[in-house]
């Protein structure tokens, strides 16, 4: 259904003189990550494994921000590439159980080099946002396609950003789970009624023995708190929680990042938090990721992607 939704862009390409392409290339869902390890510093020290309980639910409003993103190959001018995205971001409150929507935020974007861009202009819908990539590198298809994705994923980032303004300017104190991570934002990262749940790990805090304590969390207990290594915009604190049981599946089944404010608040709170997240864990979301997606998240992408999908 998205590819219908950049037929029309494809068209416009051609008719710039440019030369489409009829297959996507990596039409992405979500952000790109290359793996690695940044060292963390720990804050709980040593790190250990620590039980938090039972899971307890929520019984106050919870709120859901996520995302998405669809990137394709629209074709080339030139041999420069060019890139269609469609980005969304939305925020959906649970209420007694119901969940629905508070705010959400849609573009449509056009990504290429600025000469690229400049011919494509005059055919371009004004709904339609063009992102100029940056020109002062030689030009080269892949790197240029690359340097595309990364923009989209600012752009996706400022969506995100902006439905979490709207949601907390009508709503202050109201919990919010992100899916993601929180040093995206200094408001984010302040915030006291507000969690990041990163289900990637493609980033590593720990090595040696403390990665295989972190690797091998059982279900139902957290890491040691730790102040993550990040080239992002806040300080935050953060721990490792499994959700699932992992042995005979994989290391990484059921296992979260969460991430608070860099607080003496979070340091008490962790494990209270902890056991309202182990709740969500429930209903399990219908996902190839469900060990990791929690349930209200998984609401907002599937939001987003029927609004998508509806054009």
């Amino acid at each position: 259904m998205a590819s219908l939704t950049f037929h029309p862009l494809r068209r416009r390409l051609a008719l710039a003189g440019g030369h489409t392409a009829t297959a996507a290339a990596d039409a992405a869902g979500g952000r790109r990550e290359t793996a690695s390890y940044r060292p963390a510093k720990l804050v709980e020290g040593p790190l250990r494994a620590i039980a938090v309980g039972a899971p307890i639910a929520w019984t106050e409003p919870v709120a859901f921000l996520d995302g998405t993103q669809h990137v394709e190959l629209l074709g080339y001018l030139g041999t420069d590439p060019v890139l269609g995205a469609d980005v969304r971001a939305a925020v959906r409150v649970r209420r007694a159980r119901r969940l629905t929507l508070s705010t959400e935020a849609h573009e449509r974007l056009v990504v290429a080099r600025p000469h690229a861009l400049a011919r494509l202009a005059p055919s371009l819908p004004g709904a339609v946002r063009a992102i100029p990539v940056d020109d002062a590198e030689p030009p080269h298809p892949i790197a240029d396609a690359e340097r595309a994705h990364a923009l989209v994923d600012r752009a996706r980032t400022a969506l995100e950003i902006e439905v979490a303004r709207r949601f907390r300017a009508v709503e202050p104190t109201t919990w919010c789970l992100v899916d993601g991570s929180l040093a995206t934002s200094p408001d984010w990262a302040r915030d006291p009624q507000m969690l990041g749940v990163v289900k990637s790990h493609a980033t590593l805090p720990f090595t040696d023995d403390e990665l295989h304590t972190y690797l091998t969390l059982p279900a139902g207990h957290r890491t040691s708190i730790f102040a993550p290594a990040t080239r992002q915009v806040a300080p935050v604190y953060a721990w490792a929680l499994r959700l699932h049981e992992w042995e005979g599946k994989d290391l990484f089944h059921g296992l979260l990042r969460i991430e608070a404010p860099a607080t003496e608040h979070t340091l008490v709170h962790a494990d209270a938090w902890s056991r309202h997240l182990l709740a969500e864990r429930a209903p399990l979301a219908a996902d190839r990721r469900a060990d990791r997606l929690l349930y209200g998240i998984h609401d907002v992408e599937r939001y987003l992607r029927a609004r998508a999908g509806g054009g």
